[in-house]
């Protein structure tokens, strides 16, 4: 059994010299993979078909003979400075027409045949000569897809886009124009050569073409994906793959999609996740949501934290250091909830660069460091606790994610920019964070039969197929809490028939007459207060739990029960949000983790044998009682029932 430690490795950036000292302090803090080659392009393929395989071969037998497996990496996410200036046609055009050039990274245009012959290439080359390497513990494709590139809007792209569109609706223009609602301003098209990408135009491009266009763009950069891990599996069988996702950060791919290509044999999810230090969410709540997600994309399977910082990263405004102690819990948060280790970006603190400001696991400072003490000692720690490798971990709730719904959601011409979904998904997560809850994230057409509860913050477009699960789900003794602006549309971005909400009227029991997004606090008679947005809200057939207390809406409806299924028909304030949905887990039976006080994280996860383990992990100043029987693996003493400010514990339950 083994949980994974380590973290990019790039020797590219150090003179040979240096590499007997990284593995011997690699192996002083307990790492046992390297992430290897990520941005290595230019160093393993110099020139146009020449491949330099000599060092990266020395570095591999190195790691090797360290101990130290590879996660090896297939180095397509830069191509280097000769390729983008022989072929300037890869390189990405943003929507005003302006083609970006090269001197960063991603600087490639996704649908570009150029770009994907170059990166199949380089990928057999590797694949060909290091597939049987005893270092190889898995393969590691490109990285960070569409971080920067999510979208370009050359000619390739325009044709590449006119190609997915006949893909979906047939070789049909009438069904497009049908789709795309094109009678209005009179978009209709007449020949698919006039169909292009949504550029830069006078004013607001058409809602319908916008998100199409944003579900093409998330298919082109999962082609590249799968066409390199199909290759890899070919010829290296038996080797996993992964790619780096980003489910806090990245919200211009839709993952669902993704993780169904990243689940089954020799396939794994993995995440990179890094804290914000702007969220208004707690930073532990940050690292739950990441984790909770990427442990969803693989239907509960256990996954990989590929990247995450030891300390401050260096592309925000502001920068912070983690405290101390910070590194070790939020690490052993990410096991927590499903990883089978935790990785960093990177291993050792580069000197120049645009991220030589970024913390390491072998900081500027050198090994008589926070840093670096933190880092053995976590080594120490997953070697105390890899026999929950394998475990799973296992939750009641679900809470609703829909890429497409979101950006169509967040697209211009809104009622209000103040009702941003993904925000307020994580809002409610984060809500059940602090009440103790572990929540999984589902789609909506996904099978909910197994959840004593689901939450719906933001699901403003609504398929029919999915309305029809969701009550499908409430029918079966499900319970259901639904937040304001859902079951609007459909897939197209086309308002559902009267009455609003249209897809989820019946289900809820309540008429939507009109819109009032507002400024101000707005408060409800039972003392919680609503912002942002409140409705003209009827029943048809809910009890009316509060209604509007003052302003144009006063003695309205505002929040509503219809059987198991809840409404909200506003953006309760935080504490507010937290009485309802306490409320609502009340009648459906959910309960936190397990009891512990304020500060306190408390995760489970199980083996298929029965056995269970209890991570605690105290974000607290002061130390913290909690109730529990077991061995703490970390001492391999019988727990005493007190958790140090700051410490943590993991427990095999009796």
């Amino acid at each position: 059994m083994v949980l994974w430690y380590g973290g990019d490795y790039n020797p590219e950036q150090w003179p040979e010299s240096v590499w007997p000292e990284d593995v011997r302090l690699m192996r002083e803090a307990g790492v046992n993979l390297a992430t290897v080659g990520v941005f290595a392009w230019a160093w393993l393929e110099p020139a146009e078909g020449e491949y330099a395989f000599d060092r990266l071969d020395r570095i591999l037998d190195g790691l090797h003979a360290g101990g130290i497996r590879v996660d090896l990496a297939t180095a397509t996410a830069s191509p280097p400075a000769w390729f983008s200036h022989a072929y300037p046609e890869i390189l990405p055009v943003d929507a005003g027409g302006r083609r970006l050039t090269y001197g960063s990274r991603q600087a490639f245009c996704p649908s570009s045949p150029r770009y994907r012959q170059a990166a199949a290439r380089l990928a057999e080359q590797l694949a060909r000569r290091y597939h049987d390497h005893p270092a190889l513990a898995m393969w590691h494709v490109h990285n960070e897809y569409g971080c920067h590139n999510a979208h370009c809007y050359c000619d390739v792209s325009a044709g590449a886009f006119r190609d997915w569109l006949r893909g979906r609706y047939g070789d049909d223009l009438d069904a497009l124009n049908e789709a795309w609602g094109t009678a209005f301003w009179s978009q209709t098209y007449t020949d698919w050569a006039q169909v292009q990408p949504p550029r830069a135009t006078v004013t607001s491009s058409n809602p319908g073409q916008v998100l199409d266009f944003k579900r093409f763009s998330s298919d082109e950069h999962l082609t590249n994906f799968t066409a390199e891990r199909d290759l890899l599996h070919k010829l290296s069988p038996g080797v996993p793959v992964t790619t780096n996702l980003m489910t806090a950060a990245c919200f211009d791919l839709d993952y669902w999609a993704w993780g169904r290509e990243m689940t089954g044999t020799d396939r794994l999810v993995s995440n990179d996740h890094y804290l914000v230090g702007d969220d208004p969410r707690e930073a532990p709540a940050q690292s739950a949501y990441a984790a909770d997600l990427s442990r969803s994309l693989g239907g509960g399977a256990p996954w990989l934290l590929m990247e995450h910082s030891t300390s401050a990263v260096n592309w925000q405004p502001r920068n912070f250091a983690k405290r101390p102690g910070q590194l070790i819990r939020e690490s052993l948060g990410n096991v927590a909830r499903g990883s089978e280790g935790a990785m960093f970006f990177q291993w050792r603190a580069s000197r120049a660069g645009s991220e030589k400001w970024h913390s390491a696991m072998l900081p500027h400072a050198g090994t008589d460091s926070k840093v670096w003490r933190e880092v053995v000692r976590l080594g120490g720690i997953l070697r105390d606790v890899s026999e929950v490798e394998g475990s799973r971990t296992v939750a009641d709730v679900a809470v609703l994610l829909d890429y497409p719904s979101a950006w169509a959601q967040e697209a211009r011409n809104q009622p209000s920019v103040d009702m941003a979904a993904f925000t307020e998904i994580m809002r409610w997560h984060a809500t059940l964070w602090r009440a103790g809850v572990t929540a999984d994230l589902a789609h909506p057409g996904a099978d909910l039969s197994g959840y004593r509860l689901v939450l719906a913050p933001a699901l403003y477009l609504l398929t029919t197929a999915a309305a029809d699960n969701l009550r499908s789900y409430v029918e079966g003794g499900g319970t259901l809490a639904v937040g304001p602006y859902s079951g609007l549309v459909d897939e197209h971005d086309h308002v559902h028939p009267a009455p609003l909400p249209g897809a989820l009227a019946g289900l809820l029991g309540v008429r939507v007459e009109e819109f009032y997004p507002t400024s101000e606090p707005v408060p409800l008679d039972d003392g919680s207060t609503g912002t942002v947005w409140t409705e003209a809200l009827h029943s048809a057939g809910a009890e009316v739990l509060a209604s509007y207390a003052d302003g144009p809406l006063a003695g309205g409806a505002a929040l509503t029960r219809h059987g198991t299924a809840w409404y909200t028909s506003t953006r309760l304030a935080d504490p507010d949000l937290a009485r309802w949905l306490g409320a609502v887990a009340e009648t459906a039976g959910v309960a936190p983790t397990h009891p512990v006080p304020a500060g306190v994280e408390a995760v489970r996860r199980r083996h298929a044998d029965g056995r269970t383990y209890l991570f605690l992990m105290n974000h607290a100043e002061t130390p913290a009682g909690v109730e529990a029987a077991g061995v703490d693996l970390l001492t391999g003493a019988a727990w005493t029932g007190q958790l140090d400010a700051g410490g943590v514990a993991v427990l095999r339950e009796a």
